[in-house]
């Protein structure tokens, strides 16, 4: 069996991670097709069923292990992705909300810089940030 990149065990983790918090991956990927051009691919679809309020709630999940030569590089790429990817399901799946995954380690050092926080804000990217060694969720921001 060779050896996992990076990029494949977060991947995992993620999966394994909101398996965990009680989310059903329906989709991996969830593809999601562009007339006259492609299709755009969004790492996970997982959908919750939140008893309580008796509704279903649908996620989207791309994630990004930030793990490249240049954090703000991969920043910007995933910050473009994700615009894209919003604006897709807005047309295609109106219903699923997009979250981009980052690891615990990059959101409390890179993710804590206050122009950081201001484009995650002013673009409206929904955060949810993961444990790598546990494999566990453990904050969303929305």
């Amino acid at each position: 069996m060779g050896i996992m990149s990076a990029k494949d065990r977060f991947h995992d983790v993620v999966k394994t991670a909101l398996q965990k918090d009680g989310w059903i991956i329906t989709d991996e990927p969830l593809q999601l097709p562009i007339e006259r051009l492609t299709s755009l691919y969004i790492d996970f679809g997982a959908e919750k069923l939140i008893i309580a309020q008796r509704e279903n709630q649908k996620i989207a999940v791309e994630v990004k292990s930030f793990l490249g030569a240049s954090t703000l590089s991969e920043f910007h790429t995933a910050i473009g992705q994700c615009l894209n990817y919003r604006y897709a399901l807005e047309e295609l799946d109106p219903e699923r909300k997009l979250y981009l995954a980052v690891p615990s380690a990059i959101y409390a050092d890179f993710f804590s810089v206050p122009f950081i926080q201001s484009v995650i804000r002013k673009s409206q990217i929904n955060l949810v940030v993961y444990d790598v060694a546990r494999e566990e969720l453990i904050k969303w921001q929305n």
